[in-house]
């Protein structure tokens, strides 16, 4: 019965949704790395504002330069690497039962949620009007990838119940 207790705790639950997300960011990071292209040419067009409604009250946000909308590329994937670096400081911090181990999973899931919050729903989706976009629109796995991370932030700021 104790060892159910223990499975079904927090700390396993964190643990275990920890261990998910800095897999999840690792295979982003990774495949942005293998396949630089796909998402290199998503970047540049929301960046762009090419799709959008093209409205001349909006498109002086623009960046037209592919030197400026590659460093912005490089940047969330070095972004993404780092922040699936700290979760899987924390996967293994939780596996050694170090008392770090929550506070780096809320520093992986601040991070995540910085990345995929501000930048792809308030910076890329907002300011670059990507939601106007049909083809080059990412809001929808920006805010799953969001909402994952909220869900971990609060669930690592709980505090486990006292035995009884």
């Amino acid at each position: 019965m104790r060892l159910l207790a223990r499975i079904g705790g927090l700390g396993v639950v964190v643990a275990v949704l920890t261990a998910v997300s800095a897999l999840h960011l690792g295979l982003i990071a990774f495949n942005n790395l293998t396949d630089f292209g796909t998402n290199q040419a998503f970047v540049h067009h929301v960046l762009a504002m090419d799709t959008t409604f093209r409205s001349p009250n909006l498109m002086w946000r623009a960046i037209t330069s592919p030197g400026l909308a590659d460093a912005a590329y490089i940047a969330i994937i070095a972004w993404e690497v780092l922040t699936a670096l700290v979760l899987f400081a924390a996967v293994g911090a939780w596996l050694g039962g170090r008392p770090r181990a929550r506070q780096l999973s809320t520093l992986g899931w601040l991070m995540m949620a910085l990345l995929f919050g501000l930048g792809f729903l308030v910076i890329g989706g907002e300011w670059f009007a990507m939601w106007q976009s049909q083809e080059w629109n990412g809001l929808q796995p920006a805010l799953q990838n969001f909402l994952l991370a909220a869900v971990g932030l609060v669930l690592a700021q709980l505090r486990p119940a006292k035995a009884s």
